[in-house]
């Protein structure tokens, strides 16, 4: 019983995480259909979820890893940040012995 509970909780954290993925590509510095531009906190989102992202848009051309509607040089900076805390080991990372 523990297993099938432990397995349905990862499974609805995966797919949580991949509902969060940047959408389909346009034109950078300018808002999307609904008038609006992705800033610093969409962009640490955006970092954090990239290896997921990434995964997916390998499968799925309608996904992509950046978002291209953003505001500039706050959104890339929130993005490097929030891939830097994940992939660099800010989250996953361990002390060195």
């Amino acid at each position: 019983m523990n297993r099938i509970l432990l397995l349905s909780l990862v499974l609805f954290l995966i797919l949580f995480i991949v509902s969060c993925a940047p959408g389909p590509n346009g034109f950078k510095g300018t808002a999307n259909t609904a008038g609006v531009t992705a800033g610093f906190l969409l962009g640490v989102w955006h970092g954090l979820i990239s290896p997921i992202t990434f995964i997916v848009s390998l499968f799925n051309k309608n996904v992509n890893v950046y978002e291209v509607h953003n505001n500039g040089s706050w959104y890339n900076f929130g993005f490097v940040l929030g891939a830097g805390l994940f992939l660099s080991g800010g989250i996953l990372g361990h002390k060195k012995k």
